[in-house]
């Protein structure tokens, strides 16, 4: 069976897509982390509960998640008698514009997930052998040196978002009850994701929505799993990241994502992303 080494590297090294297929047999402990790119996750086996954006996922074999680039995220991987084992696909957003190029828009079903928040469907048994034969396929070409296996690997890449993005809007509503969330979480959740760039805080945020300072802190940090100062800062530099991505200068970057000091700005974001700004602007 093909598997991948598992590392807690979160940045591509490829420049259009990454595949893994990944087979832990003792749980592992993941932080919260956001990419710069799109992400597919295939659920294979093991005990795993995912937390995106303040709403728990309690997956079964077979389960898919989609999250974009700016989805906060992480797995909570419990003991099982099962190996954790999941196959992941990074896919930078120039591959999709390329696509675009050609004619379909393949992040619709990405866009769709987030806009919903709701990020996980459960494909049926055919879609789900459909899409692990062509994920076999994948892994068959990476393997062996012929001509043109390189060139198979990207066509099946892109079966695979086909097939996803059918079965996706076919059964987008097929595992609602597989989640663990609070509405006025949701609700906090939407509206940090809307208004980053303006002052927000607990007292504000308290205030409109109507709810006691300890309540909301103590019910964010129970959904979200982390305190509503490290999600919005946390938010707040996924974004400028992107930014920088498409273009953005350093200094529109941080004034657009509700930084009012330049040095703290720069200090908080190496200590996300390992790098320093400057690392992530579009050349």
């Amino acid at each position: 069976m093909y598997t991948d080494e598992f590392t807690h590297r979160q940045i591509m090294m490829e420049r259009f897509y990454e595949y893994h297929h990944y087979r832990s047999d003792s749980p592992l402990s993941v932080d919260f982390h956001q990419h710069a790119f799109y992400e597919i996750y295939i659920f294979i086996s093991g005990d795993v509960s995912y937390i995106i954006e303040g709403r728990t996922y309690n997956l079964r074999p077979g389960d898919i998640l989609l999250t974009n680039n700016s989805d906060i995220h992480r797995p909570e991987i419990h003991p099982s008698r099962s190996p954790y084992e999941r196959i992941v696909i990074w896919l930078d957003d120039s591959f999709f514009n390329w696509l675009r190029d050609v004619g379909d828009d393949l992040t619709a079903c990405f866009h769709d997930a987030s806009n919903r928040n709701y990020r996980l469907f459960r494909p049926t048994e055919t879609q789900l052998l459909q899409i692990q034969s062509v994920c076999h396929t994948i892994e068959k070409e990476r393997t062996n040196k012929r001509l043109g296996n390189r060139v198979m690997a990207y066509s099946s890449i892109i079966e695979i978002l086909v097939l996803l993005s059918r079965a996706y809007y076919e059964i987008a509503d097929s595992a609602h009850h597989s989640v663990t969330e609070n509405q006025q979480i949701n609700q906090i959740v939407s509206y940090i994701n809307n208004h980053y760039n303006e002052d927000l805080n607990l007292e504000h945020l308290a205030d409109q929505f109507y709810l006691s300072k300890y309540y909301l802190s103590h019910q964010f940090k129970q959904f979200t799993g982390l305190s509503l100062y490290q999600f919005i800062m946390k938010k707040r530099l996924t974004i400028a990241r992107n930014m920088l991505m498409q273009g953005k200068t350093v200094t529109e970057a941080y004034t657009e994502c509700g930084f009012n000091d330049y040095s703290n700005f720069l200090k908080v974001f190496k200590r996300e992303f390992g790098e320093k700004p400057s690392v992530f602007i579009k050349k």
